[in-house]
């Protein structure tokens, strides 16, 4: 299992889900088995999103796909896009788990 890790700054948080919930990337169709969305404690402005793969090739061409649909504001509506400020270009990293326990 790989996660790719997407982290980026949005306006506002429900133009930013409409958006996702659209899925221009059509996640289960590339390969995603399962996504988490997440923001920071007391930072409405962020996102941290986790998308499952069963290997790094599925992770990385929707990594490319993804790209593809940030570098076009009518399929990415929220994100945030001020030039210079911290977190508008979105972070992403492919992730692989080493070590896992549940308490």
């Amino acid at each position: 299992m790989v996660t790719l890790n997407l982290e980026h700054g949005i306006g506002s948080f429900e133009v930013w889900k409409a958006a996702f919930d659209r899925d221009p990337a059509q996640r289960e169709r590339s390969g995603v088995r399962r996504y988490r969305v997440c923001q920071p404690v007391g930072d409405p402005k962020y996102v941290i999103i986790d998308l499952d793969f069963d290997d790094a090739r599925a992770a990385q061409a929707f990594l490319e796909a993804m790209r593809q649909v940030w570098a076009k504001a009518q399929l990415s509506p929220g994100l945030l896009r001020e030039p210079g400020a911290a977190g508008t270009s979105p972070r992403a990293r492919l992730l692989e788990q080493v070590a896992s326990h549940q308490y």
